[in-house]
């Protein structure tokens, strides 16, 4: 499909942006590689996303340009993708990106033969030649010349680049699940990639290591392990007091470019922000945090205040840019802190909030940080509410409004996990609205999802692994939360599709379906990268549902999965964050907690705030009315007309309790 001409049948704002460029644009199809055969051309395949800063420069430079325009429209057909609509096309592109060039990112531009082999990869590439690039127009100049001059080396070199990265192996998931020791080691490990004066791990650019600070989070409840206390609570604190933190309007941005977190890339994306938000209330419920709780209150508030759409589910991410400028709107200057609060509150707000007359920014602006709390709390909270009244003036980064099923369903796990630990009901609504619209519009016939949609109108792209588990994972979330057991049957009909179409027979997972669309391989990633990988996200979805259900097969699943983490746990534990996560949540039980009661009978809510305060890892929640028919409350009854708790592993259950913290207490043991 051609993208010109197609407007009405685009569900990605991304190529909706590239729809009127000179480029004559085509969708990834078969039609688009018929036509590169027809014509005896090659393929020139560009692979970015609606929030990347550099996709928007290399489309101002290049894509509108309409010279170059003519040089691609004539020797190439040309292909866009969406790399959120379509991760799996992505993942393979970029694998041979990384191999030809020894590193990746976006805008991707890769051109491949009529095969789909890659046979040149780059990323950004300039109009003009500087810091050692050609032009983009050298470029497609010389591959041009190569394709029709020398064909055999060109095809050659494809083929050989596909089967080496498809001989690549994944090691043996056959391993046990990382034991005690191991995860002791791994945060060893952690600890010495831990950066002591800033937090966080490694130099810059620095990533919220949201995965690997859960698993941390962990193994200080399970253990008491005061490292990994450290390790979690400095660098929670400092991203939430530096620059990546939006101080006004809550939320991150997704990185810093710094070290010390002074400086974001400025874009917002939804998976981050369910993450941190996640993160940030085990850290409250752990530690009663005032910062905390501030910053789950403000993310949740932000998520749906910026993220949520019309149909109740949540936006992709809000750009970086603004009239063309990255962080416009985000940045501030002495001058215009006084110009909108005054001189007095102006001047102070500047010394607080870090904002030089030099700038810690670009063009003498500055992020806002909070390196210590005010004196005067209430004062902060009348500047900032002025100065973000002020700041909604501006003109706003554009938002890509795609819904994405699989982070719409992490941030359905996270507002349904904070509003249960804070007690915000109108969260878990959000969520239960979310998953709704996942039902009524990415789920088709046979429990099939859909990646992504638009405005309620289904795309076309199938789901991939992290879909499967992640709105599972979501699902379950929300019946701990709700109490709701609908949930936990949907959630069990998604693991079972998963389970079907996506396992290697090995105990591990393919990111692509059996019967998806061929591609030059089957891509598969056990690795946590920016999100869950969809391998260990079904090693955890597997687990809360055999510790719901009691069905052990499905933590069988999860064990066998999560052995992968076992060979990485001190060479690489960022990179397998979640299956660490996973192996704390094994060695704790998981503790099942079942709360018999409800609305109305006493003690009922002060049991169930107790049970939800209690941080074992993976700990799961089932509560109803004496009688129900959830498999964790099944046949267990009041005691003396009181809600009545029942802690369990394995459904073998302790004594049961009508007292808080004696709840609480067991569970400590």
């Amino acid at each position: 499909m051609r993208l010109r001409g197609n407007r009405d049948r685009i569900s990605s704002p991304y190529l909706l942006d590239h729809v009127d460029n000179p480029v004559d644009w085509w969708a990834w199809s078969e039609a688009a590689f018929d036509e590169a055969r027809r014509r005896d051309v090659p393929i020139f395949l560009s692979i970015g996303y609606s929030a990347c800063h550099w996709c928007h420069v290399m489309a101002h430079e290049s894509f509108e340009d309409p010279a170059l325009a003519e040089i691609l429209n004539a020797r190439f057909v040309s292909i866009k993708v969406d790399r959120e609509e379509r991760p799996d096309i992505d993942a393979i592109y970029m694998d041979a990106t990384v191999a030809l060039t020894g590193h990746g990112g976006w805008p991707m531009s890769v051109f491949l033969d009529h095969q789909g082999r890659p046979f040149y990869a780059g990323t950004y590439f300039p109009p003009q030649p500087r810091h050692g690039l050609p032009s983009f127009g050298q470029l497609l100049q010389a591959l041009g010349e190569a394709w029709e001059e020398r064909r055999g080396e060109v095809e050659g070199a494809g083929e050989r680049i596909t089967e080496a990265l498809g001989s690549r192996s994944i090691a043996s998931t056959a391993e046990e699940p990382p034991d005690d020791a191991s995860l002791q080691r791994a945060i060893a490990a952690l600890e010495r990639d831990f950066d002591e004066r800033h937090g966080g791990f490694g130099g810059a650019p620095k990533f919220p290591p949201s995965m690997a600070l859960e698993f941390c989070l962990r193994e200080w409840a399970r253990t008491g392990n005061a490292t990994a206390r450290r390790l979690a609570e400095r660098t929670l604190e400092a991203m939430a007091r530096g620059g990546m933190y939006d101080r006004l309007g809550g939320g991150f941005a997704r990185y810093s470019v710094d070290a010390a977190w002074v400086v974001p890339h400025f874009e917002k994306m939804l998976y981050d922000n369910a993450l941190l938000l996640r993160v940030y209330a085990h850290w409250w419920r752990q530690s009663g945090s005032p910062l905390a709780r501030h910053v789950v209150q403000q993310t949740a508030g932000f998520l749906l205040r910026e993220l949520r759409t019309e149909e109740g589910g949540f936006a992709a991410a809000l750009d970086a840019d603004s009239e063309g400028v990255e962080g416009k709107f985000y940045a501030w200057s002495p001058a215009l802190l006084v110009d909108a609060l005054g001189y007095e509150d102006g001047t102070w707000a500047a010394e607080l909030l870090r904002v030089t007359d030099a700038g810690t920014f670009e063009h003498g602006l500055s992020t806002l940080q909070l390196p210590v709390d005010p004196s005067n709390a209430q004062r902060w909270e009348a500047v900032r509410t002025r100065l973000l009244a002020r700041r909604e003036e501006r003109v706003r980064p554009a938002r890509d409004d795609k819904v994405v099923a699989a982070w719409n369903g992490l941030v359905i796990a996270a507002l349904a996990d904070a509003g249960a630990i804070l007690d915000e009901p109108s969260w878990i609504e959000a969520a239960a609205g979310a998953a709704t619209l996942l039902v009524d519009v990415h789920l088709q016939e046979g429990s099939r999802l859909l990646r992504t949609s638009r405005d309620g109108r289904p795309g076309s792209s199938e789901g991939v692994l992290a879909d499967y588990a992640d709105v599972a994972e979501g699902f379950l979330a929300l019946v701990q939360a709700s109490g709701d057991d609908t949930w936990l049957e949907r959630a069990g009909a998604l693991l079972d599709v998963a389970l079907a179409h996506f396992g290697d027979g090995e105990g591990g997972f393919y990111d692509t379906p059996d019967d998806g669309p061929a591609l030059v391989r089957r891509p598969r990633d056990p690795g946590d990268n920016a999100e869950p990988s969809g391998w260990f996200a079904m090693a955890q979805a597997c687990l809360t549902y055999a510790s719901l259900t009691g069905q052990a097969e499905y933590r069988g699943v999860a064990e066998r999965a999560v052995g992968l983490a076992s060979t990485l746990a001190d060479r690489a534990p960022r990179s397998v964050g979640t299956g660490l996560s996973i192996a704390s949540a094994l060695l704790a039980g998981p503790i099942e907690l079942a709360v018999v009661g409800e609305a109305g009978v006493p003690g009922f809510a002060e049991l169930l705030r107790a049970a939800r305060s209690i941080a074992s890892p993976g700990a799961v929640i089932a509560f109803g009315p004496q009688g129900s028919a959830a498999p964790l409350l099944r046949g267990r009854p009041l005691r003396d007309g009181r809600a009545t708790a029942y802690l369990c592993r394995g459904f073998a259950c302790r004594q049961p309790t009508a007292d808080p913290a004696e709840l609480v207490e067991q569970a400590r043991n």
